[in-house]
């Protein structure tokens, strides 16, 4: 049995913790590999700062001791499988040093920009190229997208795009052709990520104007919108499901930059896989997983407008794009593909 400990960086409640490690778990188990995930910063930090709260010290404290007593048991493991970062701001050398085993690096978001425009004083020169540092030491390097991979290539040829997935045996359609009398356009993401639905504020207030539309908002907050029924819903996974398969369509509106471009456009991976039509900002991996059989791509206000309205007043063909947009989720973008991926990779890691 190859054992490998997962190096999160925050607890379960943060979808990449959930997404990005812990589903693999189970079947990675089936296949001789024991994955064990731990987390530097618990939920509790996450609720903190998603409701603009003061930090949980004492929290953080007891989460700093906890990753520190990890990092002195890694010697048990074969292998780290390290996401983002260990500690933020502590320099890479450190970090690699602390680890003192071959690990894979794993990134989903542009991380490589966390230092480089905040100032963090007389840390900057040791921050600067932390994540660069960390990329070229891994023994292999797990990207989440194509944006992500040509950054990381050009330091370390052992890199491979291994995008965020679902369980499409969890994450099913189970909707009717019609949803009633108002048109419902669906988003899910968390606090820091839903003030890019500003975007949306000009084209869903227009499309209300024409007739009923709910704007239905799962885990973040939407802006003020005329003539829409906006309606923010606290996120649970356990009501998740059922929350994307209430959506008429799903809405992933991004702003073209850099960080941006590093997304792995997987709110459009979630809605596609319960066979909800999607449109999308062309930005970073929106372009890949988005295609013409499945959705609409929209730069301004006047191509979201008229994709909306294009769906709206087109029920067969919204329900044919979510078919079609379930079987490419299905086929590239569900654990059961990507499952053979990470533990193929976590051999050859061990073996080299």
């Amino acid at each position: 049995m190859i054992k490998v400990l997962g190096l999160a960086l925050y607890g379960p409640l943060a979808a990449s913790t959930r997404y990005r490690l812990g589903q693999y778990v189970p079947g990675l188990a089936s296949m001789g590999i024991e994955l064990t995930v731990v987390h530097l910063l618990g939920d509790d930090y996450l609720r903190r700062r998603f409701s603009g709260g003061p930090l949980p010290l004492a929290s953080v404290a007891r989460d700093v001791l906890s990753r520190i007593a990890d990092l002195i048991h890694l010697k048990r493991y074969d292998l780290a499988f390290v996401y983002c970062e260990l500690f933020p701001l502590m320099p890479s050398w450190l970090e690699i040093g602390l680890m003192g085993r071959p690990y894979i690096y794993d990134f989903d978001d542009a991380f490589y920009l966390k230092y480089r425009n905040v100032n963090v004083g007389p840390m900057k020169p040791l921050l600067d190229k932390k994540f660069e540092n960390m990329v070229r030491c891994a023994t292999t390097v797990t990207a989440g997208n194509k944006v992500l991979e040509q950054f990381a290539l050009k330091l370390n040829p052992k890199t491979l795009i291994l995008p965020t997935v679902v369980d499409t045996h969890r994450f099913l359609p189970r909707r009717l052709l019609a949803s009633g009398d108002h048109f419902t356009i669906g988003w899910i993401g968390s606090p820091s990520t839903s003030r890019y639905l500003s975007q949306l504020a000009l084209p869903l207030s227009e499309l209300g104007r024409e007739g009923p539309v709910r704007f239905l908002v799962v885990g973040g907050s939407a802006p003020a919108i005329p003539n829409v029924d906006v309606i923010e819903v606290a996120w649970r996974e356990d009501t998740e499901v059922e929350l994307l398969n209430q959506f008429d369509v799903g809405v992933m509106p991004l702003p073209d930059d850099d960080w941006a471009r590093g997304k792995c456009a997987f709110k459009l991976i979630q809605y596609m896989a319960c066979g909800v039509a999607v449109v999308a900002s062309p930005v970073g991996a929106n372009v890949d997983v988005v295609s013409s059989g499945t959705g609409f791509l929209a730069s301004n206000s006047e191509e979201w407008l008229g994709a909306l309205r294009e769906l709206r007043d087109n029920p067969v063909s919204r329900w044919r794009l979510g078919e079609h947009g379930r079987d490419r989720v299905v086929a590239n973008y569900s654990l059961a593909r990507n499952l053979p991926k990470m533990a193929s990779l976590i051999h050859e890691a061990t073996s080299r």
